[in-house]
C-alpha cells in the first residue's frame, strides 16, 4: 500500500503542511544494477547505549522511568544536530499550531536556543515583550530567578507561555550591557496582526509585516487595496520586515509574488527528492511596479529573509538596514503518531541568484545604523527663512498632510530614510518611458 507523506516546511517556529502525492510503488532493481546495501548500525554503539540506559536505571540517585529516559534520548539525538531540529510532544505540537494561527497566550517573544543559551530572535509588535523593551539579540539568562542552563533550556522556553494575567520575571542581558536586568511581564493573549498598512507620506505606502501566518497574503491584498482607494496615486512602497522572525514558507512566497511579475522566488535543496522545491512568481504586481524599499535588521529571519532575498535578487527592491539573521535551513515535521513528531532539518533554501544565506544573512544594499531621530527641544539658532521667525504668519501649506506625516515619522530613522530614497526612485521613474497598456498588469 502506498503511503502519503505530509511534509511541513518550517520558517523559525511556524509551519505549513505541503501534501505530496502517493509514493510510487517500488520497482525491482535491474539485474545489472544490484541494490546498494545500507551501512548497518554499529553494534558496539548499540551496546554502549543499552549499558548507559541500564546503569541510569540502576544507580541514578532518584528513580527514572523508561519513558522519560527514552524521550530524553530522542531529544539528545535531535538537539545535537542543529538548533532547529527537535522532538515535538503534544504540547509542542499545539504550540506549533497556535503560532501558525497567530493567537496564543504568552509574552510575544520569539527565541532560539543554542548550547543552553536562550537568545531573542525578535519580539512581536505590540506585545508585552516589545513594550518592555526586549530587543533582537538580547539573551534571557534566568526566569523567575532560576538560571537557564543546558539542562533546563527546553523547559524554560515552555515557561514563556501560560495563563493570561499571570506574571513572569525575565533576567535579560541586553546587547552590549555589562549585567542582566530583571523585567517583570504579564502574559496576555497574543493576537498577532501580521500586516499593518498606512501612508508614510501621501503617495508612499508603509507596509509592516510582523510575521508570516496563514492569512498574511489575503490580509495584505485587502489592506493595501483599501489604502489605495482613499489616497493618492501610489509612488512607492516601504516594506518593513524588521524584527520579523519568519513564519509560513507559503505565505512568504505569496508576499514575494505579490510584488513580482516574474522570476524565481526561492528554491530548496536536500537529500530527499521531496525536499527539492522551486517557487516562481506569476504575472501581476499589487503596487503596479512602484519603487520599493525593504527595511531589515538582525531580527529579520527565515521566511522574512526569503522575501527580502527574492525582491533583492530580482532587482525589484532596494534592501535597507542591517544584515539579517541568517537562517537558511528548512525543517520538515515528520509525525511519529497522532500527538508526537520530530522537526528535522532536511534542506537549505537558496535565493534566486543561487546563494545560501545560512549563517551569513542578507546584506543590505544601503546599510543603516541602529539610530533614532528626535525632535529638537529648542528652535534652530540660525534663521533660514520666514518660517524660522517667532510668531510668523502660518503659510497655507505649512501644516499639510505631508509635513504632519513626516513629523509622525521622526522617531523612526530607517523609515524616514526609506521614504527619502523612494522619492528619488519615484523621480527617476517619472523620467523613464511611461508604462503601456500592453505591459501593465494586476494581481487579483
Amino acid at each position: 500500500m502506498s503511503v502519503k507523506i505530509a511534509i511541513a516546511l518550517i520558517a523559525l517556529g511556524t509551519a505549513t503542511t505541503l501534501c505530496f502525492a502517493d509514493e510510487p510503488k517500488p520497482t525491482p532493481p535491474a539485474a545489472a544494477k544490484p541494490a546498494i546495501a545500507k551501512p548497518a548500525v554499529n553494534l558496539d554503539d548499540v551496546r554502549a547505549f543499552a549499558s548507559v540506559f541500564s546503569l541510569i536505571k540502576q544507580a541514578y540517585v532518584e528513580p527514572v522511568d523508561d519513558k522519560t529516559l527514552m524521550q530524553a534520548a530522542i531529544r539528545g539525538l535531535l538537539g545535537n544536530l542543529d538548533p532547529h531540529s527537535e522532538y515535538l510532544d503534544q504540547k509542542a505540537m499545539e504550540t506549533l499550531s497556535e503560532d501558525t494561527s497567530g493567537s496564543y497566550n504568552g509574552l510575544g517573544l520569539e527565541v532560539i536556543t543554542v548550547d543552553g543559551v536562550m537568545r531573542v530572535v525578535a519580539p512581536i509588535d505590540d506585545t508585552p515583550a516589545e513594550r518592555a523593551g526586549i530587543k533582537s539579540g538580547d539573551i534571557v539568562v534566568r526566569i523567575d530567578g532560576k538560571p537557564i542552563t543546558q539542562e533546563n533550556v527546553g523547559e524554560s522556553v515552555n515557561l514563556l507561555r501560560g495563563k493570561v494575567g499571570t506574571e513572569i520575571t525575565l533576567g535579560v542581558m541586553h546587547e552590549g550591557a555589562a549585567a542582566p536586568v530583571d523585567i517583570k511581564l504579564t502574559r496576555e493573549q497574543i493576537r498577532v496582526a501580521s500586516v499593518r498598512v498606512k501612508w508614510a507620506e501621501p503617495g508612499y505606502a508603509y507596509v509592516r509585516i510582523a510575521q508570516f501566518q496563514e492569512d498574511t497574503g489575503a490580509e495584505l491584498k485587502r489592506k493595501l487595496a483599501r489604502l489605495r482607494e482613499k489616497g493618492d496615486a501610489l509612488k512607492g512602497v516601504v516594506l518593513d520586515l524588521r524584527s520579523n522572525p519568519g513564519g509560513l514558507l507559503t505565505s512568504a512566497v505569496e508576499i514575494s509574488d505579490d510584488f513580482l511579475d516574474s522570476g524565481v522566488i526561492v528554491t530548496t535543496k536536500g537529500r530527499l527528492k521531496e525536499a527539492d522545491l522551486n517557487f516562481s512568481a506569476t504575472r501581476g504586481d499589487l503596487s503596479d511596479g512602484a519603487p520599493m524599499v525593504v527595511l531589515v535588521d538582525n531580527g529579520t529571519a527565515s521566511a522574512a529573509e526569503i522575501v527580502a532575498g527574492a525582491l533583492k535578487d530580482n532587482r525589484r527592491a532596494l534592501i535597507m538596514g542591517r544584515r539579517t539573521f541568517g537562517k537558511g535551513s528548512v525543517q520538515t515535521v515528520l509525525p511519529l503518531d497522532d500527538t508526537h513528531a520530530i522537526k528535522l532539518t532536511t534542506a537549505r533554501y537558496y535565493t534566486p541568484s543561487g546563494i545560501s544565506i545560512q549563517a551569513e544573512g542578507i546584506h543590505p544594499d544601503i546599510e543603516l545604523g541602529d539610530l533614532k531621530l528626535v525632535v529638537r527641544d529648542a528652535e534652530p539658532g540660525v534663521i533660514t527663512g520666514e518660517r524660522d521667525l517667532p510668531n510668523h504668519l502660518k503659510g497655507e501649506n505649512e501644516l499639510s498632510a505631508a509635513r504632519a506625516n513626516a513629523r509622525a515619522n521622526t522617531d523612526d530613522y530607517a523609515l524616514t530614510e526609506a521614504v527619502n530614497v523612494l522619492k528619488g526612485l519615484a523621480a527617476a521613474r517619472r523620467a523613464a518611458p511611461a508604462q503601456t497598456p500592453e505591459n501593465a498588469s494586476k494581481k487579483g
